[in-house]
């Protein structure tokens, strides 16, 4: 009786796995495994389809919170996100600079062209996302970075998003983070720069129009000296790098972004500087900056103007020199002539004021040009020509060139594609006219030449 039950369940399975006029052959058992495997195949296939429709609707993929807002119904990825940037490899010197720099260059870690002309680093950050039953989305963040000999934590903060029903985009957050720092990238410069560790909200709205207001301290920070107490085996007062306190420089910071002038993007910031008691009465001081940037963006490309005005201060009202003022302007841009095709530029200008000690008083100006070719959405040449002139008041000037040529392996077409293989040589000539003056040396031209290969990713 169970075999006769069990009949019409055997027939619908030989029915599924082959067509009723093959049932009348004589098969062989390779001919039967072959089906059997195919039919296994076809349902572990449809299972996993499944399963990642399941997933699919469960871990909807997202960047960080604090840079796009996110739905209550959002879904958030399952595991830790790792992110970074950095760049290593060889770089050979076959001159007088192994980097080509011109002595007293205060717009830029490479104001004269960065490409094949900057040195070896890294960011690493990992990340990890959680909902609450109330919607709320919450992240946490630690970074690492390696600029140096020191290893230093340049991450440790947490943040919410959705949790004001009222504004349910604003981030608020709290711990240490980059924090406004607009960098330009072909010329490596932050024209603000406010690291630290508090607290503030991001992407507030009011009628269409974002905030983002914090208040920050500067991180504390000590350089390794050696101890006459000889007690102390390592004799070393501290490793260097990044403390866990505050140092006593503290920053109102705030940014008003989202506005629209006709077919122009405005972005304006207003920072105010000051110090807690932790600094020394006569040394206490307030410094303020203001900026303002305006950028147009079509298929064709970007361009864009930047103009900061500092007093007391230069990129950053956490670094407080009295009567100086500062004015930092830049046009800067991105052209496509087709998709293979493009160039970015800018030019930059850099004025330091110190009404008191006008020694090193001085204006910067800088040209960076960068055409580039994709052969196919692989390999790319790119070519770098940069020009700058550090004029100060007193005592001559400063100023150079580099011209560098790059054969580069990356993994889409497009400057905004990494990781990125680069194989280049620089050429370049500097005259540090006013350094031998100051200095008492003999006033000599510096030629460069250097050669390297490097990685760079952000991820």
């Amino acid at each position: 009786m169970n075999m006769i039950k069990k009949l019409p369940l055997t027939m619908a399975v030989l029915a599924a796995l082959c067509p009723i006029s093959v049932l009348a052959q004589e098969f062989t058992q390779e001919q039967i495994d072959a089906i059997v495997a195919k039919a296994v195949d076809k349902a572990l296939a449809d299972r996993q389809a499944k399963m990642d429709a399941a997933v699919a609707k469960k871990a909807d993929v997202i960047n960080e919170p604090q840079s796009a807002a996110q739905s209550p119904d959002m879904a958030i990825p399952f595991g830790i996100k790792f992110t970074g940037y950095a760049r290593y490899g060889a770089h050979f010197q076959a001159a007088d600079q192994k980097y080509v720099a011109v002595d007293g260059s205060y717009n830029g870690a490479s104001a004269i062209g960065r490409l094949g002309n900057e040195s070896n680093g890294g960011e690493f950050q990992l990340s990890k996302a959680f909902k609450g039953e109330n919607g709320a989305i919450w992240d946490v963040n630690v970074m690492i970075d390696h600029w140096g000999d020191e290893v230093n934590l340049k991450k440790a903060y947490a943040g919410v998003t959705n949790i004001l029903e009222s504004n349910p985009n604003a981030y608020l957050w709290a711990g240490r983070d980059f924090h406004q720092r607009p960098q330009q990238g072909i010329n490596d410069y932050f024209w603000m720069n406010h690291d630290g560790q508090g607290a503030g909200v991001k992407n507030f709205d009011i009628g269409g129009v974002q905030f983002d207001v914090a208040t920050v301290a500067a991180v504390e920070s000590c350089s390794p000296e050696v101890m006459d107490d000889e007690a102390n085996p390592s004799r070393i007062t501290c490793t260097g790098g990044s403390g866990t306190g505050d140092k006593g420089n503290y920053a109102a910071t705030s940014k008003i972004h989202g506005m629209k002038l006709g077919p122009v993007d405005l972005e304006l910031y207003a920072n105010y500087g000051f110090d807690s008691k932790a600094i020394d009465t006569d040394e206490r001081m307030n410094a303020w900056q203001g900026g303002v940037v305006l950028s147009h963006t079509n298929d064709s490309g970007v361009n864009k103007v930047i103009a900061r005005y500092s007093d007391n201060s230069d990129n950053s009202v956490f670094n407080k020199t009295e009567d100086l003022t500062t004015v930092y302007a830049s046009f800067e841009g991105l052209h496509k002539f087709t998709q293979a095709t493009q160039v970015e530029y800018i030019l930059a200008f850099h004025d330091y004021d110190n009404s008191r000690d006008s020694t090193d008083n001085r204006k910067n100006y800088n040209a960076i040009v960068r055409p580039m070719h994709w052969w196919n959405d692989v390999h790319s040449t790119w070519l770098e020509a940069g020009w700058q002139h550090v004029d100060y008041d007193n005592g001559g000037d400063n100023k150079g060139w580099k011209l560098t040529l790059s054969q580069n392996i990356s993994i889409a077409m497009g400057p905004e594609f990494r990781p990125m293989l680069r194989f280049y040589a620089t050429g370049g000539k500097v005259d540090n006219e006013r350094t031998a003056r100051v200095n008492n040396t003999q006033d000599e031209t510096l030629d460069d030449f250097n050669v390297g290969a490097m990685w760079e990713a952000w991820f």
